[in-house]
């Protein structure tokens, strides 16, 4: 995801995305997760919408000069935009029918590419493509062919990737240039992981079941000199991505090290280059990948080798971590197709940075949170929990060494006991759900809010818990005690 919009923030803005097969996992879920990696300043906030059959007929971005026309019958859907951006920026969440969304990954499509199908400058941006897509869709392939019209009508404003995600099905997006795209099933027995990089390579224009795309994806690359059929087969990166040759671009140091990395965690086996893109587009885990699997891997940060920034204290490390400061949340999109989905679709949220953040449950069924995860903007305060959570992060970062053990042991104790909580709560809501439907509803939104509330507790505590001890460090630090 890349902010543009010279009112929100100057910072750049790239995210780190993992997708999981249901093969994949221990217990036959899939997952769909991206880290939001922005400005600490721009709150996160919890949004809701409801279903209607009197909806905008116009979307008319905030950020952009973006407009389009919207059918008037909409699905409600969960959303988690920056403060200043309700109703846009949506980034993560489901809808009422059950089908999930992330958007967007930054990627860069090459300038070859550009200069015969150029990015539009009013047209599709990130900021638009969740919420003019997620409302009106009710399976993933359907979610992948509505943003690829629409690609194909107003042309991209800029590169982005974008998952899809349901109860049979993981897609994911990756636009060309201005007017191309491709989308690709994720295998159920793999797991993609990608940061800031079109990583795409294979497509079969025969292969409905596996691919979509633009109707002339391949001919245009061919008829402009960016493909060789005598060259083998087509790859799509390589017709059009960019080239980490090109100047301005930080792959060898910002990007490769991240792909690396978590494929060196989930595939050891893997003997990857990591001075090289030819990191495989999908891949096998040695283990199972869960739930605790991928909160590990958003903590990521190169942890006590060399190019640790925080074992270091080197904010100038040249490897980009996962785990940055910056982030603004990371979500894992959980879908279990066993269960019914006011359940057994999760997105589990961490406000702020994940290394030194707990990720909270978000229930598909629930249809509100406690008023603090509505509320934060651009300053501190005392009532929202987007700054409950940032100033703990902010307070360890001042010692991060000393401090980060505390935090993480606080809420990896929390992570667990919600673990507990919710297979209790489960089971319970299972015994009731077919008979008392209005019951189980009550009983997950009272569940859900009791979790919501008790983490801002222990966030509060942390918060008053470093307070004391960098208090107490300055101290030791200025004590001028006398002769």
């Amino acid at each position: 995801m890349k902010k543009t919009n010279q009112r929100a923030s100057n910072l750049p803005s790239e995210c780190t995305t993992i997708i999981v097969g249901d093969k994949m996992t221990p217990d036959g879920s899939r997952f769909l997760c991206r880290s939001s990696d922005f400005d600490a300043m721009m709150a996160i906030n919890y949004e809701f919408h409801a279903d209607t059959n009197h909806g905008p007929r116009e979307f008319i971005a905030k950020d952009s000069a973006f407009r389009c026309p919207l059918p008037e019958v909409a699905l409600g859907y969960t959303g988690l935009p920056d403060y200043q951006f309700p109703g846009e920026w949506g980034s993560a969440g489901f809808n009422t029918a059950g089908v999930g969304m992330s958007s967007t990954e930054t990627i860069f499509s090459s300038k070859e590419a550009l200069a015969f199908d150029p990015y539009v400058a009013d047209g599709l941006a990130e900021n638009c493509t969740y919420n003019i897509v997620l409302p009106y869709i009710h399976t993933a392939r359907e979610g992948v062919e509505r943003l690829g019209a629409l690609i194909e009508k107003y042309g991209s404003a800029e590169g982005f990737g974008i998952g899809f995600i349901d109860d049979k099905e993981v897609w994911y997006l990756e636009n060309a240039c201005g007017h191309l795209w491709l989308a690709a099933k994720i295998p159920a027995n793999k797991y993609y992981v990608t940061g800031n990089q079109s990583r795409l390579r294979d497509y079969d224009p025969e292969d409905k079941e596996n691919f979509l795309a633009a109707p002339n994806l391949i001919e245009f690359a061919e008829k402009n000199g960016l493909y060789n059929p005598a060259e083998g087969k087509f790859d799509f990166h390589k017709a059009y991505a960019h080239d980490c040759k090109e100047p301005g671009h930080d792959d060898f140091t910002y990007n490769y090290p991240r792909v690396w990395g978590l494929q060196a965690m989930f595939s050891p086996s893997i003997h990857n280059d990591v001075t090289k893109n030819t990191f495989p587009v999908f891949a096998k885990s040695e283990k199972p990948i869960d739930l605790q699997t991928l909160r590990t891997a958003f903590r990521f940060h190169y942890n006590g080798t060399q190019h640790d920034p925080y074992l270091h204290n080197n904010g100038k490390e040249p490897w980009r971590p996962v785990s940055i400061f910056r982030t603004t949340q990371t979500h894992i999109i959980q879908v279990r197709p066993n269960l019914p989905q006011a359940i057994g679709h999760i997105t589990y949220i961490a406000l702020g940075m994940a290394d030194l953040s707990v990720f909270l449950p978000l229930y598909q069924g629930v249809q509100s949170v406690p008023k603090p995860y509505t509320l934060g903007n651009g300053h501190a305060d005392e009532l929202s929990a987007y700054w409950a959570f940032r100033k703990v992060m902010t307070l360890v970062m001042t010692n991060y060494n000393a401090y980060a053990p505390i935090v993480k042991e606080a809420y990896a104790k929390l992570e667990k006991e919600n673990e507990e909580r919710q297979r209790e709560f489960e089971s319970d809501y299972l015994a009731v759900y077919k008979d008392a439907p209005m019951k189980a509803q009550d009983m997950l939104q009272k569940f859900s809010d009791s979790l919501l509330l008790h983490a801002l507790d222990v966030a509060r505590e942390l918060q008053n818990e470093i307070f004391t001890r960098l208090t107490s460090d300055i101290q030791k630090e200025y004590l001028f005690h006398g002769a």
